[in-house]
């Protein structure tokens, strides 16, 4: 049975990748990409910012590979901190007005985060940038309060659903498309927030995905310290 999926499923990446090469005009020249992107991105992408349409769409795959590398990363390191899973943080507790303004700070911190990669098809950010940001202010709150966890496997749960909406966004370019990540949700009124199609949805996936890999590796590398 496994011999008939491998077979399956290379048969399946064998036949769009033929596709992709048999739709490209070798010997073309290429040097209008970069004013196509600028001259077309609102009418093809509906985002108003051009970085994230090249980014999530035209080279959405790219993005991809990047994220599987954070996740490498991210599991080799853990693969590596195995043995001080279960310890406790040494850090002490950070003085009262470190404390009472990392309390207050936090939520906004997460808030921040939260509008950075909601709006990455609207403002310049994204999720990248956005999952960056609430790892910050999770760091704030371990190196403010040594009794505060978080919770590894709602984090994996996070993660994984996240990378899954990921994937089946590209799959279903290919289902109701012709290429992997194709835009194939209406595209709306530009300069919306609800706009630009598929966009939001992969950059609120990597947004997600990135905080809670960021945060797990955080309170893994925190638990070492002597």
């Amino acid at each position: 049975m496994r011999k008939v999926t491998a077979i399956f499923v290379l048969a399946i990446f064998g036949f769009y990748m033929l596709s992709v090469f048999l739709t490209i005009p070798f010997g073309e020249k290429r040097d209008n990409v970069g004013q196509h992107y600028l001259a077309n991105t609102v009418k093809e992408t509906g985002a108003v910012n051009t970085v994230t349409s090249i980014v999530v769409s035209y080279r959405g795959f790219d993005t991809l590979g990047e994220v599987t590398v954070l996740f490498l990363a991210a599991t080799g390191l853990g693969a590596i901190l195995f043995d001080k899973k279960g310890k406790k943080r040494r850090l002490q507790h950070a003085s009262l007005i470190v404390r009472v303004g990392a309390h207050l700070l936090y939520p906004l911190i997460v808030l921040l985060g939260a509008y950075v990669f909601v709006h990455g098809h609207l403002t310049p950010g994204g999720g990248f940038q956005g999952g960056a940001i609430i790892a910050t202010g999770v760091l704030l709150m371990f190196m403010s309060y040594r009794s505060f966890e978080t919770s590894h496997k709602a984090l994996i749960y996070i993660e994984s659903l996240a990378g899954i909406v990921f994937v089946l966004a590209g799959f279903s370019g290919l289902i109701w498309g012709q290429s992997f990540l194709q835009n194939v949700l209406p595209l709306g009124e530009p300069g919306r927030l609800l706009s630009a199609g598929i966009i939001p949805i992969i950059y609120i996936a990597v947004g997600f995905k990135v905080g809670a890999e960021l945060t797990g590796l955080l309170d893994n590398l925190l638990k070492t310290i002597k």
